[in-house]
This record gives structure tokens, sequence and C-alpha cells, in this order.
């Protein structure tokens, strides 16, 4: 396409024209179709041609259905712990909105594996004294700890830390708890070996194996996530046939939408697992954007995920479980604008507003 400019600007002033050159920077960035609706393109070479009349904005009807499904945040999404205590967190989300709040194991700290079980149930205590429960409990250490790591002792730590997840989580009275069941590849370690995927498989298998009489008798849920960096269980079909093997009704999926955004679409996932799905992350993603990483996560509605399918495709297979805003990056002035500006945009999701 090449793009044709406005007329000239009448000699002996107005505005001057773009080069050529910053035309199609800006066009790169920013679309044809954009320029041309701030005059700086004409509107026949734009991508989108505008229609002959303007259609109003499209808005939610009166009375948009309602969803009976309760809204969640993962603690990830606020300055924890260095601007706010524990207990600010819960506060806010419960102020916010919230129902559940999900919190991160970590290796060490306030709630993590140095933490003894009165510490942890006074974490659990806190939140009831709040009014807001522990939707599930989530960890950053299936990462460095992988099940299916080629190094056996980080593999046997890791095993070690799930099943100290599995009675944590029971302390703080929630019957959710992620699992990265393992990964074939990392790619923020560098110098760390891939593992074959058929080793991969087995060990992930091996690993859930030896939980699930903890997670049963515990009364804790192992709900299997999907993972969009680990090169396994890439499809839903997989992750189907991964969770049906073990025939235990405590082994279940945590899915989570962003996750499998690049090239795939969550509502078409979520009705294949079925009854499957016990827990879920709410990410946002753009497919617009050229690269996938924790950076390019956005906050909810500010992307392409078709969130009215993903709503009704989750009611349609009878979920009525948490929806948890997952998010790495805690706003860094006035952070607790995040946390309102999400629970708003859930409210709509789920037709309150």
């Amino acid at each position: 396409m090449s793009a044709e400019l406005p007329p000239e600007p009448p000699p002996g002033g107005g505005t001057p024209r773009l080069g050529r050159r910053e035309l199609l920077g800006y066009t790169s960035a920013f679309g044809a179709a954009f320029l041309a609706g701030q005059g700086l393109l004409r509107a026949d070479d734009a991508d989108e041609k505008p229609a002959a009349k303007a259609k109003p904005i499209k808005t939610t009807p009166a009375g948009p259905k309602r969803y009976d499904m309760k809204k969640s945040i993962n603690l990830w999404a606020f300055p924890y712990p260095q601007q706010m205590s524990l207990v600010d967190c819960f506060k806010l989300a419960k102020d916010a909105g919230f129902d559940g709040v999900e919190i991160n194991f970590a290796l060490e700290g306030e709630f993590s594996a140095h933490s003894k079980p009165k510490e942890i149930e006074a974490i659990g205590k806190l939140a009831a004294d709040v009014g807001i429960a522990v939707s599930g409990v989530c960890s950053f250490l299936y990462w460095p700890y992988s099940l299916t790591q080629n190094d056996q002792e980080r593999r046997a730590k890791g095993l070690a830390l799930a099943r100290q997840m599995i009675q944590a989580a029971k302390l703080l009275d929630t019957e959710n708890l992620l699992v990265v069941p393992g990964a074939v590849y990392i790619p923020w370690l560098e110098g760390v070996e891939p593992v074959p995927n058929d080793v991969c498989d087995r060990r992930a298998r091996e690993a859930v194996r030896q939980l699930i009489p903890e997670a049963e008798a515990a009364g804790v849920y192992l709900n299997i996530e999907n993972i969009f960096a680990n090169g396994y269980l890439y499809s839903p079909q997989e992750m189907v046939e991964f969770v049906d093997n073990f025939k235990s009704d405590h082994v279940k999926v945590h899915f989570d939408t962003g996750n499998i955004m690049q090239y795939q679409f969550p509502e078409h996932w979520i009705a294949i697992l079925g009854e499957r799905t016990k827990n879920i992350h709410f990410k946002e993603w753009d497919k617009r954007t050229h690269e996938f990483n924790l950076h390019t996560f956005r906050t909810l509605l500010d992307g392409t995920t078709n969130w009215p399918a993903v709503i009704e495709a989750l009611d349609q297979v009878g979920y009525r479980g948490y929806l948890t805003f997952e998010y790495f990056h805690p706003f860094q002035h006035y952070p607790e604008a995040l946390i309102y500006q999400t629970s708003d945009a859930l409210d709509r999701m789920l037709g309150r507003k």
C-alpha cells in the first residue's frame, strides 16, 4: 500500500506535512486506520476503511446475563511485601469487592517453606477475620525446582515443596493447589539442559502419582496448570489425557486463559476440558503483540481475549468457582488502582454492571 498524504497546506502557513519515513513509522506503530482518523492519512488508503455512516458504540444491553462465579485476585498484583502487608492486601481486595485472594508459596518469607503450621493457620485466620477467602495456593517454585528437572536433587526438592504446599493449602482451609507438572524447557534459565519430551512426561506422571495420596487425605485438589513456555501439555486433548490417566477425583485442571493466547483460544479449551476445570487464572493478552513473555500480559479488557465467549463457555460447562486475575507487575504508582480496576472489569464480565 502506498500511503497518500493529505493535500499540501496553503502557501504561507499551515501544518508541515510528515515525511514518508516518519509516516511509515507512525503507521507501523499505530496502524493506518488510526492515522486516517487523525487526518494524517487518507481514509481510502487505511487498512480498515471507515463505514459510510458512523455506527453507534456497541455497549452491553440492559439487563445483561448474570453469571454465578466468584472473583479472586493473585497476590502478585499487589506490591507485597515491599509496600503492603498481607493484611493490607486482604483488606484492599475485600474493599474492592473480591471474594477471594490466591496466595503464593515462597521459599522464604511469611508464607513459605520455612513457615510453621501455626503461622500458616494464622494467615488463614487473618483472611477470615477480614472476610475474604483464600481461593487457592500458587507458587513460582515449580520452575527452579521443577518436578521433571534433570538434576535429581532439584527434582526431589520440588516434590518435597509440593508436599509442603498440600499441607499449607489444608491449613489455609482452601482445596485448591496449582501444580505445574513439569517442563521440557525453561526459557528464562540459561544453561539448563532441556528435558526430552518423553522423559518429561514420564517424570511428571510419576511425581503427580506420588502426590495423590497426600492430596486426597488432605482434601486438596492438585490442579494441573497449562503453561505457555514449558513445552509440555500444549493442547486441551493432551491435558485431558494427562489428568484422566490418574483416575483420581483430586487431580483436576487449573486453566490459564492467557497462557495459550498466542496461538489458541481459551473458549475452545474450556469446552474440551469440561468439568475437569477446578480453578482458573484470568490473564489478558493481545494477539497483535508479536512476542510472548511475562511483560506482555495486560490488564483485563485491554487485549484481544473474547471474554464474553470465555465466560459463556465456562457457564456452559457448569463452572462456578473462582476467576483469579494473575498479573506480575503491580502499579508503580497508586497500586490500589489496579485492584479496583480489575474488580470492575470482572463485574462487567459477570453481568453485575
